[in-house]
């Protein structure tokens, strides 16, 4: 269901997109990205109906943080991502500003009615500067879609794609759920793997569909869209459907939502240089998820491996981050001055 969901969304919003004279790239910012967010959305409204609000904070966080740091990663695995310049200068800004704008309002250890109205004019003023861009990114329309008589069809073809994403995605969290709870696992841990993960299989398959497809602007545009409804409208939603408010633990506010603030800066340097994301840079984001996902377990279990995986990441990870960059800047000021 998922991969049928997100093949018909990917071939029917190229199709729209195309016959609106709208790039790819916004395809994914605004359409692709609201579609792929529909079944973190529905996740997140069950988790609370079911009064398990600290399972619907964990999956947006942990969801946020599998967007940025896995999807990004596999499909540069793939094929290396084209990254456009309003992705650079606008779009990610707003990611990592949104990471700091929940960072900000959880401070007190608790999300409540306040706190989600500051969520939701983030969502409005993110959806106002996307309006902005789709007028200024305008392109002509193909003669052959011109003369099409309806989008009808295309329209109840993407529904229909957005359906299998929730549903599938409803049914795959519900058996991981049961399956987390065999194990023991606590509502936090289990917001932030297992249902995380779930509710981010629809984004990861619809990008690498479109980087398959070499849509690669439309791949990019997806998990930067997707991680902005996440953390502005669909958690403003969910705290709104809380009777109570969402509680922030305090393991949360000191590692989780760092955590995320981090993969969010992470991505400006990575896009910025040669507005590219090659394979190495996938490996390395993909062994972040790893690290962290690993660390998640183990301090939550009392497990002594957590103080080593800290120390890994410290000794090795930060710093090969760092020579990266450096790398990556001194070969694309080389370029430059060729050009």
């Amino acid at each position: 269901m998922l991969i049928v969901g997100a093949e018909l969304m990917v071939r029917n919003a190229l199709r729209l997109a195309a016959r609106a004279g709208v790039r790819p790239l916004m395809a994914g910012l605004l359409l692709m990205a609201l579609g792929s967010s529909a079944p973190q959305l529905a996740i997140s409204l069950g988790a609370v109906d079911a009064g398990a609000p600290d399972i619907a904070l964990g999956s947006l966080v942990g969801g946020t943080l599998f967007n940025l740091l896995v999807t990004l990663g596999v499909c540069a695995l793939v094929v290396p991502l084209r990254v456009s310049l309003p992705v650079v200068r606008v779009d990610v800004p707003l990611v990592i500003g949104a990471a700091a704008l929940l960072y900000g309002v959880s401070l007190d250890q608790h999300l409540g009615t306040w706190e989600a109205m500051v969520l939701l004019a983030g969502w409005v003023f993110y959806l106002g500067v996307a309006g902005w861009q789709l007028r200024q990114g305008k392109r002509p329309v193909p003669l052959a879609l011109k003369h099409e008589r309806s989008t009808t069809a295309t329209v109840v073809r993407l529904a229909a794609g957005i359906a299998l994403l929730t549903l599938g995605g409803q049914w795959l969290q519900g058996a991981a759920v049961a399956f987390a709870n065999e194990l023991g696992l606590s509502e936090r841990v289990m917001g932030l793997t297992v249902v995380a993960v779930c509710a981010s299989l629809p984004p990861l398959m619809i990008s690498l569909l479109a980087a398959w497809r070499g849509e690669r602007e439309l791949a990019v545009g997806n998990v930067i869209g997707s991680s902005l409804y996440n953390l502005t409208g669909v958690l403003a939603i969910t705290v709104l459907a809380s009777p109570g408010g969402v509680s922030v633990s305090p393991n949360s506010l000191s590692f989780d939502l760092p955590a995320l603030l981090g993969a969010a800066l992470l991505t400006w340097p990575l896009f910025r240089l040669g507005y590219r994301l090659t394979r190495l840079e996938g490996l390395l984001l993909l062994a972040l998820y790893g690290v962290y996902g690993l660390h998640l377990i183990a301090f939550s279990t009392g497990m002594p491996l957590a103080t080593r995986l800290e120390r890994l990441v410290l000794v090795y990870l930060l710093p090969a981050l760092v020579i990266l960059v450096c790398a990556g800047a001194w070969r694309y000021r080389r370029r430059s001055r060729v050009r």
